[in-house]
């Protein structure tokens, strides 16, 4: 265990030496792998170069591509912006409306998108100048699309997830519908958290004009698109009838579909999504490769294995071993960017959460996988908290370099009730396990 607690040591220095994750745990990985067999460097080498030449064969991993294009031709598509009127012809003559509109329609938008940055940055462009005409703070009009980006990692489509399932071996499939009560309670919390800050301070987000039901009602027919696309998808993987990567390819081609349909895709536009899908994929694939390098060097030494010994040794409920866990990850999140937390993370704790043993209920090998499943929903909403907490608050910083007139120290004091309600969320999901689980656990054919 030694080894591996020096290489996971050596990876965290790396990193906030500004060296970028992918090659820090590569490079951490071989070094380690080298140093358990006699500093033999073929036996080294080569474990790395079929952990390369195996994720790039990985049938499963086209899901990636996929839906990161799907959510390229949605943004290009302008579907963010009718979400928005869709959202605010709702909510918008509430007090805080606006606010509300941007939470419902991040949620909505992060439903074909699946990543928060994009999601945050999309959404500024389209709802900040709408609260600002209607003179909502700065503090609460970013807080509010801060915060709802967030929800792009934890709704499906989901590219964390993916990432989640590959190195752990969990079914995608499961792992999407497992998100979308979480998701959903998400969207809840944070329109609670527009509804504390307005009763504390009414003129943060004044009320704005009421819309009529007619008006309402064919806003509605706007969103034909995402609808459809969100049904398609989770709705074809619930009931069993393709699969996430099948369902992935059916997303990219439905949204290729509306982005023609509705006559905004350009050749240009569609040159700068292919372009931008790809340079994504490329970086989300480097530091999938790293991050497996490293698993694989942690596993060999043994620390999971030492971990859980160590762990059982003390006379803990395993309750109180996961809330261990996520004090961690809180800590961590305050210093770290979401994706590096995650990939230097799992492959220490997921083992562990796996053997502790938290639903005995079924059968060893189900009460594993059932484990794993809640563990990855668990995961992702407290990456959702390291979004908006200071210092490395990603989304934040997306909002400050997308808006430029705002100062970050206002995005995180707007913030801070979002975070609050995320943390309330979270012990939510743990305590009550069955709201992560309920979906997957009826889903057909394929079941616990």
């Amino acid at each position: 265990m030694e080894i591996a607690l020096v290489g996971f040591a050596v990876v965290l220095a790396l990193a906030f030496l500004r060296v970028p994750i992918a090659f820090s745990m590569g490079l951490v990985g071989v070094i380690g792998f080298a140093g358990l067999n006699n500093w033999n460097w073929k036996s080294s080498l080569s474990p790395a170069a079929g952990t390369v030449l195996d994720t790039l064969q990985t049938e499963s991993l086209s899901v990636i591509p996929l839906f990161v294009l799907m959510g390229m031709l949605v943004s290009r598509a302008g579907l963010a912006q009718e979400l928005y009127r869709a959202s605010n012809a709702f909510l918008g003559h509430r007090r805080g409306g606006l606010s509300m509109a941007t939470i419902v329609a991040c949620g909505g938008f992060s439903a074909i998108c699946g990543s928060s940055l994009a999601t945050a940055a999309t959404m500024s462009k389209v709802a900040m100048p709408e609260m600002r005409a209607f003179n909502y703070t700065d503090k609460l009009a970013t807080a509010s699309i801060a915060a709802g980006g967030t929800l792009g990692i934890l709704i499906p489509p989901s590219v964390i997830l993916i990432i989640y399932g590959i190195m752990t071996e969990q079914s995608i499939d499961k792992l999407f519908l497992a998100g979308i009560i979480p998701g959903l309670i998400g969207v809840i919390f944070y329109l609670g958290a527009v509804q504390w800050t307005v009763f504390r301070d009414p003129d943060a987000g004044p009320a704005g004009a009421r819309t009529g039901w007619a008006d309402r009602l064919r806003s509605l027919k706007n969103v034909w698109g995402i609808v459809l696309l969100f049904v398609a998808i989770l709705g074809g993987i619930y009931v069993g009838i393709y699969t996430t990567t099948e369902a992935a390819g059916i997303g990219a081609g439905g949204a290729l579909l509306i982005a023609l349909s509705r006559r905004t895709l350009t050749w240009a536009a569609l040159a700068d999504a292919l372009i931008a899908t790809i340079r994504t994929t490329a970086t989300l694939f480097t530091v999938l490769i790293g991050a497996q390098i490293f698993q694989r060097f942690i596993v060999r030494a043994g620390m999971p294995e030492d971990l859980l010994a160590f762990v059982t040794g003390f006379d803990v409920s395993p309750l109180f071993v996961v809330f261990l866990i996520l004090l961690v990850y809180i800590v961590l999140g305050c210093v770290f960017e979401s994706l590096s937390m995650l990939l230097l993370t799992v492959p220490v704790f997921a083992p562990l959460v796996a053997e502790l043993g938290l639903f005995s209920g079924y059968p060893e090998a189900q009460a594993q996988e059932v484990a794993l499943i809640w563990f990855g929903i668990i995961v992702v909403v407290v990456t959702e908290i390291s979004l908006i907490t200071p210092p490395v608050g990603l989304n934040v910083f997306v909002l400050r370099g997308v808006l430029g007139d705002v100062t970050t120290g206002t995005i995180f004091r707007g913030v801070t009730p979002f975070w609050i309600a995320d943390i309330f969320r979270l012990l939510l999901l743990v305590l009550v396990p069955m709201l992560v689980l309920i979906i997957p656990l009826t889903m057909k054919p394929f079941h616990f």
